[in-house]
């Protein structure tokens, strides 16, 4: 009976059926769970994907994932720049299978890959004896004998090359082959954002290093003065005065100073400036304002500059300058004694004469008159010469030109040479160092009568005329000597540069007299016209 059964079976197929439905079934599963698998590929690349994760992890975690279905023994990915036309290796996986090196460009004859690159299509390419492509070599090498190189393609662009190698040859459909292709868009997605990051994180550490090389103190605030930020060489300013909070601690020493520089900078969107104490310290502190794209102010950028050794520095430079300038009116001061020392001592020998009769009054006035002429030249002498620290205060233009006129308006007249003086009356007053006003006075003084000696005219004039505008005061020296062309007049304020004979200038004077106007926040005007003469007008701001 079973006999006939199993014979029934066989003439009617039944059997046979049965086997090749449940092969079919089989096959019909083990396709799903491929398909299953590439979609698990590519949805755990993505998903475990980061931008912290390098290029050799990635292709790792790649082909870990792709030999659970298909045997590839090595990837690879090459980076395309369209603006410089180049192709270059940039990883590969494993790393031992590396050749040629990272970082090798690719030439563009006979090249597989750059053939993917041009046409933007995928390459399933088979080794042979024969060989035609200029990387055969490299794959031979490594012993693969079948490579899938797709085009890596972001926002419609092919940004670089993925290849699979495989050290046996396979066969694969077109499902597959449009997988292959889906997973190097989405690659070329990725590795798109990695290096965009990797560009903006290149540009940050840059800027970084940038500040951090900044000798001078940088320091982010807000406009409340709230430390943000600062560069090294600001955080160690911060932390020399315990300053971790509120700019203005170290700056004012309080929190919230009426009108301070940072406040004046917010409310204005200027650039504002201060020299600003600290402890023993001096900084030239400038505040910038830093704008969004809705051109608003969000933070303020303090720069620090400590200029403490700078001033030192300028004071023994004008000390110099004023100690060079002392040798030359010194010939000046001797014959401006001598005047009245010659009427004392003659007074005296009269009054010597006439012991035992009536002293007239006269006498005894021209003795006091003359003493007091000397002992205010000698004064003035000795404040001119006087290093101090030049502390800024209400002065006057005219009192200054005074005070210089005592101490070389004799020798410049000496020199027979007409000096004019056409001060405006009640000038307004300058915050400023008397001291070093008076030095600049007498540099440019004794400068246009050394021009007027050295030319040996007759002739030779100087006018001194003070004025002011709505905001500034002028004091202008003018002399008519020979002027000066226009070359000439670029380098007269260059320290060492002078026109005088060896060992009769130091070419100091007018470098020396630019920066002391400069630190009063004026300028120097020069007019000059050759074989006319020379206006030299130094200009400073009123006080408010």
């Amino acid at each position: 009976m079973i006999e006939r059964e199993q014979l029934i079976d066989k003439l009617v197929g039944v059997q046979s059926s049965k086997q090749n439905y449940y092969t079919q079934l089989k096959q019909t599963i083990l396709e799903l769970e491929k398909k299953n698998t590439q979609l698990e590929i590519i949805n755990d690349v993505m998903k475990s994907f980061n931008i912290e994760m390098s290029m050799d992890e990635m292709l790792c975690h790649i082909l870990e994932k792709l030999n659970k279905i298909y045997p590839f023994h090595r990837l690879s990915l090459n980076r395309y720049e369209k603006e410089m036309d180049e192709l270059y290796v940039t990883s590969v996986y494993p790393t031992y299978t590396t050749y040629p090196y990272i970082g090798t460009f690719i030439p563009i004859e006979q090249s597989i890959y750059w053939e993917v690159v041009e046409q933007n299509k995928y390459k399933n390419y088979h080794l042979s004896d024969e060989q035609y492509y200029t990387e055969d070599k490299s794959f031979l090498h490594i012993g693969l004998q079948q490579i899938l190189i797709f085009p890596l393609r972001s926002k419609g662009n092919v940004i670089g090359t993925f290849s699979l190698g495989t050290e046996e040859t396979l066969t694969f459909d077109q499902a597959e082959i449009d997988f292959f292709q889906q997973l190097s868009d989405q690659l070329a997605v990725s590795i798109e954002n990695v290096f965009l990051y990797q560009k903006i994180l290149q540009s940050k550490e840059e800027w970084e290093q940038t500040f951090s090389a900044v000798l001078d103190a940088i320091v982010l605030v807000d406009v409340n003065g709230k430390i943000l930020r600062a560069n090294e060489a600001g955080s160690a300013l911060l932390t020399k005065y315990h300053c971790v909070e509120n700019i203005h601690t170290l700056l004012y020493e309080t929190m919230l100073p009426t009108q301070s520089m940072i406040q004046r900078c917010a409310s204005t969107e200027q650039v504002t400036y201060e020299e600003i104490k600290i402890a023993e310290e001096t900084y030239e502190v400038y505040a910038y304002p830093a704008l969004n794209d809705e051109n608003e102010l969000y933070h303020i950028i303090l720069y620090m500059k400590d200029v403490t050794n700078k001033q030192l520095y300028e004071m023994q430079l004008i000390q110099s300058s004023k100690l060079a300038a002392i040798g030359e009116m010194a010939a000046g001061v001797a014959h401006e004694l001598n005047n009245p020392l010659t009427a004392i001592l003659g007074n005296t020998q009269l009054l010597l004469r006439k012991a035992n009769e009536q002293v007239e009054t006269t006498l005894l006035e021209d003795v006091l008159g003359a003493g007091k002429r000397c002992q205010n030249i000698v004064r003035n002498l000795l404040t001119f010469s006087r290093q101090d620290a030049y502390l800024f205060e209400t002065c006057s233009m005219n009192e200054a030109v005074r005070t210089v006129l005592s101490l070389v308006g004799y020798q410049i007249s000496q020199n027979h040479i007409v000096l004019e003086t056409d001060l405006q009356e009640n000038l307004s007053l300058f915050q400023g160092s008397i001291q070093q006003i008076e030095q600049v006075i007498i540099n440019i003084l004794l400068n246009a009568q050394d021009e007027l000696v050295q030319l040996n005219r007759h002739d030779g004039k100087i006018i001194i005329s003070s004025r002011e505008s709505a905001d500034a005061i002028y004091l202008s020296v003018q002399d008519n000597g020979m002027g000066m062309t226009e070359s000439e007049k670029q380098k007269i304020f260059d320290p060492f540069y002078t026109t005088k004979e060896v060992q009769k200038g130091t070419g100091l004077g007018l470098s020396v007299s630019l920066g002391i106007v400069a630190s009063h926040h004026g300028e120097i005007l020069v007019e000059s016209e050759k074989g006319v003469g020379s206006t030299f007008t130094i200009k400073l701001p009123k006080c408010e």
